[in-house]
């Protein structure tokens, strides 16, 4: 599949699921003024894996308009397990590169499953995505969206009932209808 397809599809999810559904309510605004990078990922070895991840902070550090970067997988982590272990070392990383506190990562996979739940459970959409990615978030601009927020905390058990609502089969035949 072309990056661009990759690119696209993503951004097809997150304009129709996570802002229409509201599970990020700082996602809107980041999205329509184009302020979201989007890099793609065609490496098969983790060590070059995680050297794109930080030449995607350093991006960020040059590029003070862009707000988030999406690192998108095209070619690995595609089991769960082995994606987890890439996030403990990408979170490692973060802190031994002097990151940590300046960018923090959010997690999405295909397979995305929360502990204790089931393979189907549908709250578990609300962190499932087209394709394995990593998505770098500025700290401060998270804090300072969270200021003007109430109660934040709220926000994951909001997802878990609208995902709940959507049910497994919207989720599955929505990532089945964006796949070219």
């Amino acid at each position: 599949m072309s990056e661009s397809a990759i690119v696209h599809e993503t951004k097809q999810w997150l304009d129709d699921v996570v802002i229409d559904l509201n599970f990020c309510p700082f996602a809107k605004k980041v999205f329509q003024q184009n302020k979201i990078h989007y890099y793609v990922d065609s490496s098969t070895r983790v060590e070059k894996s995680l050297e794109k991840l930080i030449q995607q902070c350093q991006f960020l550090d040059d590029n003070q308009n862009i707000e988030t970067s999406f690192i998108l997988y095209s070619s690995s982590l595609k089991t769960f397990n082995k994606y987890l272990d890439f996030l403990d070392l990408a979170n490692e990383l973060l802190v031994s590169e002097g990151y940590e506190g300046v960018y923090q990562i959010a997690s999405f996979h295909p397979l995305y499953r929360f502990e204790g739940t089931e393979e189907h459970d549908a709250e578990n959409y609300t962190n499932v995505s087209p394709y394995p990615m990593l998505h770098l978030l500025r700290e401060h601009s998270l804090e300072q969206a969270l200021k003007h927020y109430n109660n934040p905390e709220e926000i994951p058990l909001r997802n878990i009932q609208t995902a709940k609502q959507k049910g497994t089969p919207f989720f599955v035949d929505y990532l089945k209808s964006i796949k070219k």
